[in-house]
């Protein structure tokens, strides 16, 4: 498997994080500019923007929580020379998992389909993590 078939889906992801981060930072500015938010109101890192900068944040700041585990998988597969095409595949599973939990997450906020949502990505790094280790300490 080429490196770039392997980190394609990485710099997919990379993407969606700097696009919620750009998002967030629109929508933290539209609000002070607006005067919904004032500045001696979230000085401090207190919570109070309006729902829609929050919503992002949120879905932001989880793109450092889960993602990162995928990450690292990447991060030893590649070098170890354990990235085939089923972690590849996976990847791909992994990461439109993501964009459909974050599309979720800053729209409609269902708490029901972001779960069902999250759990699938989930369980799709969870297998990447059991096939790797398989691997590696069975090498097949």
């Amino acid at each position: 498997m080429s490196v770039q078939m392997v980190l394609l889906p990485v710099f997919v992801q990379v993407g969606l994080t700097f696009a919620l981060l750009i998002g967030m930072v629109f929508a933290r500015r539209r609000s002070l500019v607006s005067g919904e938010t004032k500045i001696r109101d979230i000085a401090l890192g207190e919570p109070n923007w309006p729902k829609d900068a929050t919503q992002i944040a949120n879905c932001y700041r989880n793109q450092f929580e889960l993602p990162v585990l995928f990450y690292a998988l990447i991060a030893l597969a590649l070098p170890l020379r354990h990235a085939d095409l089923f972690i590849v595949l996976m990847s791909w599973l992994f990461v439109v998992a993501r964009f459909a939990h974050a599309a979720v997450f800053v729209s409609s906020n269902d708490l029901g389909r972001r779960s069902t949502i999250w759990l699938a990505g989930v369980l799709v790094l969870l297998v990447m993590w059991i096939y790797f280790a398989l691997r590696m300490l069975l090498v097949i």
